[in-house]
């Protein structure tokens, strides 16, 4: 039997000591632009990505095009009947910068609707996969089976690469894929969790309708996909998701390539995982709270418990934020406005961990910020909505990211952003810096 793994995990041991070093007594030391602990620790805060996409401010959330998410629902064109905008025209405004028109966000719809047709050898591929796959895997494989029809790979393979007009071939490609996400997402979930039954998209529907009619959910689940899809796009390009999809696409890799390299980070437990982690968490604690919503005392008491434990509140605290994620405070408008939601057992206790937890969490001390991310609301609307499977959460947030991932390699394409390549240093070189013999 080969001795390769006792000898590296003899390594490791003895390496470990070293980095804790660097990281608890060195982190400060400068690199030249960035620290020892920036370095080691995924360079975090390292300014080094455009997008002019989103951004993200600390004390005031996200903003999508210059526009904080309340003004971005404000000023979009909205569905007849509802008070949420078409995700369309939010591709629109994303993509310009601009607030598109009703007249030009039904020139989007109708455009999604052409490129919606999933094909039949992607619905192959998924039921050649076993059923008990994920669902993530199912969704990041579905999308890179349609690599074959990537139309900036055709033209670059035929001499017609260009670098002043590229972009276009990477818009279409992007667009062809925005409008077949919902449909692929749609078909996984009736094929694993409805018994392999299927509802055919009606053409007088945007993309949110047609998403809610295809996974078999009535109104107005049609309303909380148009929020979730909008409100999980884009947030800046240095998160997982985000920058897997910008890294990959600086390779001059098509969409297809390049966002199904996205999805996979996404499903990391530390990305895309947490929504469904936290409404776990959240239904496991009402349990042991007896099943019925506590009053604030009982609820303080529980969660000094758990704190106390060792154990943290999933859905509270954010790298950047220190402020109620606006995400959160979004989902929290739609459950206090929405009849039987605003009721719903599940709710009221997410509601109250809100009005209860953040006060713990200062005296606690130890959270940077105590208050709740968007993970602390959203799995709770899904399950009230009867979507309670756990492992498709991800996948939603893998179709409303897709907006905001698409949209940035597009741009990065058409300015010519150069490969992304970082200059790595051993950990010799850092306690050479660091002044550690």
């Amino acid at each position: 039997m080969s001795t390769l793994k006792e000898v590296l995990r003899k390594k490791i041991d003895e390496h470990r000591p070293r980095t804790v070093k660097l990281i608890k007594e060195c982190g400060d030391v400068s690199l030249g632009e960035v620290t020892i602990a920036q370095a080691i620790g995924g360079a975090r805060g390292v300014k080094c990505l455009v997008t002019d996409i989103s951004y993200l401010d600390p004390m005031e959330g996200i903003r999508f095009r210059g526009k904080t998410i309340p003004e971005t629902f404000a000023a979009l064109p909205k569905v007849p009947g509802s008070d949420y905008p078409y995700v369309e025209g939010f591709w629109y405004m994303l993509m310009t910068g601009d607030v598109p028109t009703m007249e030009q966000t039904l020139e989007v719809v109708e455009d999604w609707k052409k490129r919606s047709q999933v094909p039949e050898y992607v619905i192959d591929v998924l039921r050649a996969m076993p059923r008990d796959s994920h669902p993530m895997t199912m969704f990041s494989t579905a999308v890179l089976a349609m690599q074959r029809d990537s139309i900036f790979a055709k033209n670059y393979r035929e001499g017609k690469f260009n670098k002043m007009t590229c972009w276009e071939d990477m818009y279409e490609d992007a667009t062809n894929l925005m409008a077949k996400l919902a449909p692929i997402a749609a078909y996984i979930y009736r094929m694993k969790y409805k018994g392999d039954t299927h509802i055919d998209a009606d053409p007088n529907l945007d993309m949110g309708g047609n998403f809610a009619r295809m996974m078999g959910v009535d109104a107005p689940y049609d309303d909380v996909a148009r929020m979730y899809f909008i409100l999980h796009s884009d947030h800046e390009s240095g998160n997982v998701s985000a920058h897997t999809t910008h890294l990959v696409a600086s390779a001059l890799s098509d969409a297809y390539y390049s966002y199904s390299a996205g999805l996979n980070g996404l499903a990391g437990p530390l990305h895309g995982l947490a929504n469904q982690e936290v409404l776990g968490w959240t239904q496991d604690f009402m349990a042991k709270l007896g099943g019925e919503v506590p009053t604030k005392e009982q609820l303080e008491k529980a969660l000094w418990d758990t704190l106390n434990s060792g154990q943290v509140i999933p859905g509270y605290g954010h790298a950047v934020l220190r402020k109620t994620d606006p995400r959160y405070s979004s989902q929290r408008e739609f459950c206090l406005k929405t009849e039987g939601l605003k009721d719903y057992p599940l709710f009221k206790l997410v509601s109250m961990i809100y009005e209860v937890a953040p006060g713990v969490l200062q005296e606690h001390g130890k959270a940077k910020n105590p208050w709740p991310n968007v993970d602390a609301q959203s799995g709770v609307i899904q399950w009230y909505y009867g979507v309670t499977e756990y492992d498709f959460y991800t996948v939603l947030f893998g179709v409303g990211r897709a907006i905001g991932c698409l949209a940035n390699i597009t741009w990065d394409r058409a300015l010519g952003y150069a490969i992304e390549r970082p200059k790595s240093v051993t950990t010799a070189m850092l306690e050479d810096a660091a002044g550690i013999k």
